[in-house]
């Protein structure tokens, strides 16, 4: 029986288009709407905070859905494939922010110097670190599904990245932002990023997953409700890039051109995060069906925290901000690019049966 082909559904698969149509539909906003877009942009929690109130409750709907696909139970299987978890941890933390920061560093500061001026090359620099810093989440789960990866292993992943990004995030963004660019990144702020971006979401959607699981079964949270707050994730999404291009307007109109500038250092370290990461997993013989999910957490980043916490440390209008939005617009076809170069090599790879899948099969 042939199996039948594995899709991305209308959201996952256009995204990038959809994406282009909310950034062109922020501009207009802007230029033809100023006084409505200042109104949604004065809208902060605090005075001087840069937490805007309209785009902190929609990045809420797109975080809390993804949260209540972690299951943090499923760390205790860790101990099955540590050579997997090792490398996906090793490229995630000590290479993927650093090796941005670099990157954008060289690129921004040397080799744009003579389009993008030092304030700019600051903010842009900042974005990207922030991008990288944050590895990814939800949209891992479709990657993995595309590539046959391992579901209960790619969890694994998931669960133990998010884990350490509570304790890590912060630290790496501001050591980096600091050492990288002339910027001050307050270290407060940060912590409340990953309070309101990561712990609140995290803890709500796992009390949401526990309620749900109980009252109607595992089977039909994973059938039912999940595939219904899908669309919400990504309708959140697309309204926030739609205010954020509106509160940018100004800034960008006419600056089209630093959009693909930003976007090449973005490109290149997703390719270098994601062929190492994948390299690393064929010499020490870890199977395709843990090696590809790796990689391709390697190369995706977390963009939804990105976003939020580019705008809660410079702003909705900010250049950071910018930059972290990029990343969510070459995000799609780069990510497929990669699922398909895993699934052309997965020769490369021991056919072994994944022990947790037949782990998690027997419960």
């Amino acid at each position: 029986m042939v199996a039948a082909p594995k899709r991305l559904n209308i959201f996952e698969r256009y995204l990038t288009v959809w994406v282009g149509l909310c950034m062109v539909a922020g501009l207009v906003m802007g230029k033809v709407l100023p006084g409505f877009i200042d109104q949604l942009r004065g809208m902060e929690f605090g005075k001087g905070s840069q937490v805007n109130v309209p785009i902190a409750v929609l990045i809420w709907l797109m975080i809390i859905p993804m949260m209540m696909k972690v299951d943090f139970g499923a760390i205790r299987n860790v101990g099955q494939k540590p050579r997997g978890l090792f490398v996906t941890l090793f490229v995630n933390w000590v290479v993927k922010p650093f090796s941005m920061a670099l990157i954008g560093w060289v690129f921004f500061r040397h080799l744009f110097a003579a389009w993008i001026n030092p304030a700019e090359a600051d903010q842009y620099i900042a974005g990207c670190i922030i991008l990288a810093a944050a590895p990814c989440t939800a949209m891992v789960f479709v990657w993995s599904y595309l590539t046959d990866g391992d579901p209960a292993y790619t969890l694994v992943q998931v669960s133990v990245n998010d884990l350490i990004m509570l304790f890590l995030f912060a630290p790496i963004v501001r050591y980096l932002v600091r050492g990288a660019s002339s910027l001050d990144v307050p270290f407060i702020v940060l912590l409340y990023s990953v309070i309101a971006f990561i712990v609140i979401p995290l803890a709500v959607g796992v009390a949401l997953r526990q309620w749900l699981t109980r009252a109607h079964g595992i089977k039909r949270f994973n059938e039912v409700f999940l595939p219904k707050l899908g669309p919400v994730t990504i309708l959140a999404l697309l309204a926030t890039l739609v205010l954020i291009f509106g509160f940018q307007s100004e800034n960008i109109r006419g600056r089209y051109f630093h959009v693909l500038l930003i976007a090449i250092p973005i490109l290149l370290q997703v390719y270098f995060n994601s062929s190492l990461t994948y390299g690393l997993m064929r010499w020490l013989k870890v199977e395709h069906s843990v090696a590809a999910p790796g990689a391709l957490i390697g190369a995706s980043n977390f963009f939804e925290l990105a976003v939020a916490t580019a705008i809660a440390l410079f702003g909705p209008g900010s250049g950071a901000a910018l930059a972290t939005v990029v990343g969510v617009l070459v995000e799609v076809p780069v990510m497929l690019s990669v699922c398909n170069a895993c699934n052309r090599t997965r020769h490369w790879f021991p056919a072994t049966q994944p022990a947790t899948s037949r782990a998690v099969a027997s419960q």
